[in-house]
């Protein structure tokens, strides 16, 4: 897996992080014995593997485990077995315009279509908040990251 971002986060030109590398095999393993018997559940935790694949499918070819029960479309999601936490550990540390990634996640999921204005704006006010609080010396990332927030914030004021 290779998690990229824009460059000023909104806009810009692409930036590609280290990548996430594992054996595909051992990650579809291990996505399957999390999915039957570590997540805790009530539902169908069988999957049906099927049968005959082998290397180099053709497009045609039935290759995907399927879960019996998936209604919330999370199977494939290998970050929800655990696998991926100390990856995403080291991720949530890199800085974006001056403001560390796990706030700028956590902000944008409070940007989902189910969000109200009220709810948009609350977001902003704690990013706001955050990238005051850490950057208490004037620098040019921080400019940025301030610029940013402004951007974000007229915005949201003009919809």
């Amino acid at each position: 897996m290779v998690p990229w971002v824009l460059g000023n986060v909104i806009s810009g030109s692409p930036i590609l992080f280290e990548p996430f590398v594992e054996s595909a095999r051992y990650a579809a393993e291990y996505r399957n014995y999390y999915w039957q018997h570590i997540r805790e559940t009530k539902q169908d935790t069988g999957i049906e593997s099927p049968g005959g694949v082998s290397p180099y499918p053709t497009k045609s070819d039935q290759i995907l485990d399927k879960p019996n029960s998936d209604g919330g479309g999370n199977f494939g999601r290998l970050a929800r077995t655990g696998m991926m936490d100390a990856y995403m550990e080291k991720l949530d540390d890199v800085q974006l315009c001056g403001i560390k990634t796990v706030y700028w996640r956590q902000f944008l999921k409070a940007f989902q279509e189910s969000s109200t204005d009220a709810e948009a704006r609350a977001a902003l006010e704690r990013l706001k908040q955050r990238v005051q609080k850490a950057t208490n010396i004037p620098s040019p990332k921080a400019q940025s990251a301030l610029a940013i927030v402004a951007e974000l914030e007229r915005l949201l004021d003009s919809t």
